[in-house]
């Protein structure tokens, strides 16, 4: 019988106090007994629900069922036969908006925690697996990939399991995108993020960093030199800026440089001297993950004041829930219905305060949410020594301007078949946040998967 307790098994996790001054995991994960008892409230549903939320298709309720049996080697076998990266997928999909949004428990309770049950299995696995991966037979044909983030791994790993020769080009010095320099320590370790990525080196995969595609090489040269298909998922890490007075202050900050200096340059290492103001009073504008990742990193990195100021209220804000709860926990300062408008300096031009009107909502716009309004004469100065701006990023235009035949839309994004994920060019396909702009790890994921399989079937026809 499953085990109908309305809410989920409660994870382990670091105190609020403890963990806003440490860079180590949030949450520590179940443990045997804990995921087993959590798997038990799986109701196993005809329908399965929850597999038609999974942008990459889990066999969520198989896994489960072997998790409850104690299986736990074959749970992870049922994930990976989908999914390539389980232990990423696990920690940081919105699993609340996908599959377990779906999940039939939730609607007299809580859904069963299918994020902190693919965690478990994945890490299961690395701490006790011994299975090697197993190189499939080259077919020799050559796959060039262009970024070492989600969608390009995802991608490469299916080509990779099919036989292809694949190479990817990672402009970074390290490979794993926006889960190297985006998401902190704190929610994705990068030993876990290492670990999937020598999965799939062992599958056959060559990583070449430093490799900018449209400055060392551009995709005509790639074709030249053999590839007979490109698949670009090079993300969107062009920055936004609001375009007010004080930007070009000393103290304001992308969210991606900030993040980038914090993650992947490891300025939270005290044996690193990794250039990076060390902030007293911080403000991040913002409501999104990016935010609360930026947010929360500068309360790590000592600031006492951390401030986010969004101009639409509690409920509009787009982060994870769960990323809001642990924010506030940690002592971040919620600045609602606030906007900022100007960007004031000191005597040495350094940032002094962030000036900040107070909004209302008025009718909704056209994406359905309510549109933010400005009370006149609202003004007030927030003072901080930091501005952190997370208002989105965009598609880098480096390879679509050396890219003859590349069609984009307005907002810089490569257009595709979304059936195909093939681009304007023949045998040029793209995927993730440089197709649809900022969005989730796993929906870039399920783009890499898409485009894999087209491209193999157009290599197969010719």
């Amino acid at each position: 019988m499953p085990n109908m307790s309305p809410t989920k098994v409660p994870m382990p996790q670091q105190e609020p106090d403890v963990r806003n001054k440490n860079f180590l995991e949030v949450a520590k994960g179940y443990t045997a007994e804990m995921a087993m008892e959590e798997a038990s409230r799986c109701l196993n549903c005809k329908n399965k629900p929850c597999v038609s939320g999974c942008p990459v298709n889990v066999r969520i309720p198989e896994f489960i069922a072997k998790v409850a049996a104690g299986e736990f080697e074959e749970a992870y076998k049922i994930i990976t036969a989908t999914n390539g990266l389980p232990a990423v997928c696990g920690r940081v999909c919105p699993q609340e908006n996908q599959c377990e949004g779906k999940c039939v428990r939730g609607i007299k309770g809580e859904s069963v925690s299918i994020g902190r049950l693919e965690r478990f299995c994945a890490d299961y696995h690395m701490a006790n697996g011994d299975t090697a991966v197993e190189k499939p037979e080259s077919n020799g044909i050559k796959v060039a990939v262009i970024g070492a983030g989600p969608s390009g791994l995802t991608c490469a790993g299916d080509l990779a399991k099919k036989g292809y020769q694949v190479t990817i080009f990672e402009a970074f010095h390290t490979a794993g995108g926006v889960l190297v320099y985006g998401i902190p320590e704190f929610r994705l370790p990068k030993a876990i993020v290492k670990k999937e990525i020598e999965n799939l080196e062992a599958l056959g995969v060559e990583i070449k960093t430093n490799m900018v595609i449209g400055r060392v090489l551009s995709i005509d040269e790639l074709f030249d030199m053999g590839y007979k298909a490109c698949f670009i998922g090079s993300g969107a890490g062009l920055p936004s800026f609001m375009h007010i007075e004080g930007e070009e202050l000393v103290g304001v900050y992308s969210a991606n440089e900030y993040l980038t200096r914090t993650n992947l340059m490891k300025a939270y290492l005290e044996d690193y001297d990794t250039p990076i103001i060390k902030s007293n009073a911080v403000a991040v504008v913002g409501g999104g993950n990016v935010a609360m990742d930026a947010a929360r990193c500068a309360k790590r990195l000592g600031a006492e004041t951390v401030y986010i100021v969004y101009r639409r209220g509690m409920e509009e804000m787009p982060a994870r829930r769960e990323e809001i709860h642990h924010a506030m926990e940690e002592g971040i300062i919620f600045k609602n219905l606030n906007n900022p408008v100007k960007i004031l300096p000191d005597e040495n031009g350094r940032v002094r305060a962030i000036e900040c009107v107070e909004m209302e909502l008025g009718e909704p716009d056209a994406s359905g949410r309510r549109r933010p309004i400005t009370k006149e004469g609202s003004n007030f100065e927030l003072p901080v020594d930091t501005v952190i701006m997370a208002i989105g990023t965009s598609p880098n235009p480096l390879i679509r301007s050396t890219t003859p035949g590349l069609e984009v839309n307005k907002r810089g994004c490569l257009i595709v078949n979304e059936d195909t994920m093939q681009t304007s060019r023949e045998g040029v396909y793209a995927g993730g946040d440089a197709v649809t702009g900022a969005a989730t790890v796993i929906l870039a994921m399920g783009a890499g998967k898409q485009a894999a399989k087209s491209i193999d079937e157009y290599l197969s026809s010719k």
